[in-house]
């Protein structure tokens, strides 16, 4: 039977909120996930499962860094009844300007400060890398080859979620009480000494109650995917921010190809979306001309100003980890561990820039890798 009081409270059952949670069981606190709707039901839910360590600033490469230590021993450390097989297919970021090929070059060199093991490619060596790529219109490109994904991402939230104690309803108020937070619900009250907010954008309406603003807004994002081929045509991820393309081979047979670009309502939005799919196709990877499209899966990234998360205490007893741009994924391992040490009152010195007090004092770290 759940208790009516615990040692901390989480809001949010995506992989974030889930992470978070099991970082603080594995430390003894009792733990109880606060969700609306069901276990990865919003982004986490869709999300191909990608991983990197290809960002534009050192904040995120240390991120990235460490989660990309978990994310290799995945399959010991997370229970799973099936298989969870990271694959380290390659990310290319290519460019068609020099301007481009130099923000690559700058973004390169943070990364390997960093001790990632990415490098600037000229564009014969980009064919070698992806075999069917049409480099006539490029300049370069930046590849790391350690960068990958899951073949089944949904799995790695089940299993982030297994041993979690779930309470289901949405949380509709946060009251600040003499020992800690009451937690009103759907399902009912819950007593907390501590509670963090996983919950994307909606953690700001709570965080408000408050008088506490967390700027997040709702960004919709879209891609396409084929039905599944068995031959693998397009291994590594290809990516043009400059042509809003990308496109890769999932695990599962089907291709994933999007435009970057595309928001808006889908029903009005689709025709244009999937016409620029197809020239950025025929522009870098004719190998995908004949594939079809016929699936467009939608979702919403919950972003900050700077595109960076917002993480840490914002209040006696209150944590937020919220703001992801679309990367809760790749970072859940590291963002679990720097929250839970927070919870703890152990602060990690990325707080210092990843804290909400930066909006304010205009201290943003804005990240230029964001796809």
């Amino acid at each position: 039977m759940r208790a009516d009081s615990v040692d901390v409270a989480v809001v949010g059952a995506g992989v974030v909120g889930l992470a978070v949670a099991r970082a603080l069981r594995e430390r003894g606190a009792s733990v109880v996930v606060c969700e609306r709707t069901g276990i990865g039901s919003g982004q986490s839910g869709i999300q191909p499962g990608g991983v990197r360590r290809q960002w534009g600033t050192a904040t995120g490469c240390r991120l990235a860094t460490e989660s990309f230590a978990f994310w290799r021993e995945a399959q010991s450390l997370l229970e799973s009844p099936v298989e969870l097989r990271f694959r380290e297919c390659g990310y290319l970021f290519v460019a068609h300007s020099e301007r481009m090929l130099g923000r690559l070059r700058a973004n390169v060199a943070i990364q390997n400060a960093e001790g990632v093991p990415s490098l600037i490619v000229d564009p014969p060596q980009a064919a070698n890398l992806v075999p069917g790529l049409r480099t006539e219109t490029l300049s370069g490109a930046a590849w790391c080859a350690e960068d990958g994904y899951f073949d089944r991402p949904q799995a790695v939230v089940e299993a982030f979620a297994r041993g979690a104690d779930v309470l289901l309803g949405e949380v509709t108020e946060l009251r600040r009480g003499a020992g800690g937070w009451e937690v009103l619900s759907g399902s009912g009250a819950l007593s907390a000494a501590t509670v963090v907010l996983a919950a994307g954008v909606a953690s700001a309406p709570l965080a408000a109650q408050h008088g506490i603003t967390l700027p997040l807004e709702r960004e919709e994002r879209h891609l396409f995917l084929s039905t599944p081929i068995a031959e693998c045509l397009v291994e590594p991820l290809v990516v043009s921010v400059e042509r809003s393309f990308a496109a890769k081979h999932l695990a599962d047979g089907r291709v994933l190809a999007s435009d970057l670009a595309a928001t808006g309502d889908a029903a009005a939005g689709a025709p244009r979306w999937r016409a620029r799919v197809r020239e950025g196709i025929r522009e870098l990877l004719p190998i995908l001309e004949y594939v079809d499209f016929p699936i467009l899966a939608s979702g919403a990234y919950d972003v900050t100003p700077d595109r960076q998360p917002i993480l840490g205490p914002i209040g006696d007893g209150l944590h937020v980890a919220a703001g992801f741009s679309g990367h809760g994924f790749m970072i859940a391992p590291a963002v679990a561990r720097i929250v839970a040490d927070a919870v703890e009152g152990r602060l990690d010195p990325i707080l210092d820039v990843l804290d909400l007090a930066r909006f304010e004092e205009e201290r943003l770290v804005p990240e230029p890798q964001v796809v």
